[in-house]
């Protein structure tokens, strides 16, 4: 049973990083803001994904 939601929310996590990436590339900030942006929520997800809704491109 914790595999499977673990494996849920792991999902649901994953949904998440993917739609503040999508949402970074389509805002108009600059294109060096932007991949800076997307780096840290690859390379950080959790700590990048809450910075991203806190400080990110509106």
């Amino acid at each position: 049973m914790g595999l499977e939601v673990g494996g849920i929310l792991g999902l649901i996590w994953l949904f998440i990083v993917i739609w503040a990436i999508i949402r970074t590339a389509q805002s108009p900030a600059g294109p060096v803001v932007k991949a800076l942006w997307i780096v840290i929520l690859l390379l950080l997800p959790v700590i990048g994904l809450i910075a991203w809704l806190l400080l990110g491109p509106k």
